[in-house]
């Protein structure tokens, strides 16, 4: 037996395989081991084993012809419209529909203290206490003045009663009787002077006593009883927050500024929802809905963008001056085509989805987003529509024109 013809049965099938696709495997086989004069020299074991990995790879071509025929299972989505909103996020604070920073109105040695911080209080409720006596001093002190003025008035106007009737006998002289009624008009400027002072020492004595200007809850108290305290302090007493209404500043690029004049006065279906939501810290939403209720007027320049105020009722005080959340604007779609993200590929900044034709075979399309709701995007009307077949999943399997055969949560769509 010649080296050449020797051939062992496994290099056979390697050939076999890798030869599968160039032709009908049977005949390429056949006509190698014609050549080889391989018949002579198989046992009888060995050619039964070659005829049946023959006879296996035939059921497997098989197979794959019905599987092409019946096309690659895929899941299918059938598209339809449906309510969507975009949703528009921005960074806020939070304060009192009025904060009233405490400050005392004259200077003093802090005596009393009657809240503590974080409490709520009543308009005219006393919050502190100042060292009144000094301030009681002076207020005798300007009404003794006012008692001393008033004695000067009437003696003027004695010297005026005693002066009259010598005048109308032209005892003495009118100059006389002038100058006796200007003495008697400083007499009068002076008693009005006195009671002036003596009501700002009244005020000033009143001022020891600081009460509070509105409903709220009481801030942080940095001084203490016994500190001195002036009308000049860079620090306040306290501030006092009215929270039963809040509102939130918020800021937004000009650009973002301009859709959203557009669209909330826009007729179509992209309308913005007058109403807005607040995202507190903790990333829950607030139960109530507010309102954008004024802007300040101008774009700030060093950053492009301008501030907007919201409206929010808050009648159990959950919120606070100085908390923050995100206003979240929404932009209603009531007609909207959504599509998963997964369903979509990128192709040079475009992006495609595999629609299904009729004869079930998939076709790239672009697409055209709108925005982005969850992890589903809003699709333009231009790019798809309603009752638009897609595939969902396995994109990297297929190309343009292959059959697939739809599926969806594991279950065939289609016998096709």
């Amino acid at each position: 037996m010649q080296k050449d013809q020797f051939y062992p049965i496994w290099r056979v099938v390697r050939l076999f395989l890798l030869t599968r696709t160039f032709g009908n495997p049977r005949t390429i086989i056949t006509k190698l081991m014609r050549k080889i004069n391989l018949l002579d020299q198989l046992k009888k074991g060995s050619f039964r084993l070659l005829t049946l990995a023959l006879m296996g790879y035939g059921l497997v071509g098989c197979q794959e012809e019905v599987v092409e025929e019946e096309g690659i299972p895929l899941p299918v989505l059938t598209l339809k419209k449906e309510s969507a909103a975009l949703e528009y996020k921005y960074l806020g604070s939070i304060e009192g529909v009025e904060n009233v920073q405490i400050r005392p109105q004259v200077d003093g040695v802090l005596e009393e203290i009657y809240v503590d911080e974080g409490q709520y209080v009543k308009k005219g409720q006393p919050l502190f206490k100042i060292n009144s006596q000094p301030y009681m001093e002076n207020l005798k002190n300007a009404q003794a003045n006012v008692e001393l003025e008033k004695a000067k008035l009437r003696k003027a106007q004695t010297e005026i009663d005693r002066l009259r009737p010598l005048i109308e006998n032209e005892v003495i002289s009118e100059v006389r009787m002038e100058t006796t009624l200007a003495d008697y008009e400083v007499a009068k400027s002076s008693l009005a002077k006195a009671e002036s002072e003596a009501a700002n020492m009244r005020i000033s004595l009143n001022f020891t006593t600081i009460k509070a200007p509105v409903d709220g809850l009481m801030g942080r108290i940095p001084k203490s009883i016994g500190n001195l305290v002036k009308k000049t302090d860079d620090e306040p007493l306290t501030i006092l927050s009215n929270v039963h209404e809040i509102y939130v500043y918020f800021s937004m690029s000009e650009s973002d500024y301009l859709y959203y004049e557009r669209m909330k006065k826009d007729s179509t279906s992209k309308r913005i929802n007058p109403d807005v939501k607040l995202v507190l810290a903790d990333g829950s939403v607030y139960d109530k809905v507010g309102t954008v209720d004024a802007s300040s007027g101008q774009i700030n320049r060093s950053t492009g963008s301008i501030t907007l105020r919201a409206h929010f009722d808050n009648p159990d005080t959950l919120l606070r001056t100085g908390n923050t959340g995100k206003i979240l604007m929404e932009q209603i779609y009531p007609n909207a085509i959504l599509i998963p993200q997964s369903a979509t590929t990128t192709i040079q900044d475009k992006r495609f989805v595999f629609v299904l034709q009729p004869d079930n075979t998939a076709e790239r399309r672009e697409i055209i987003i709108e925005g982005r709701t969850g992890d589903q995007f809003i699709v333009s009307g231009e790019s798809l529509k309603s009752d638009d077949r897609i595939v969902t999943a396995g994109l990297e399997k297929i190309s343009e024109g292959v059959k697939i055969k739809p599926t969806e949560q594991g279950q065939l769509l289609s016998q096709n």
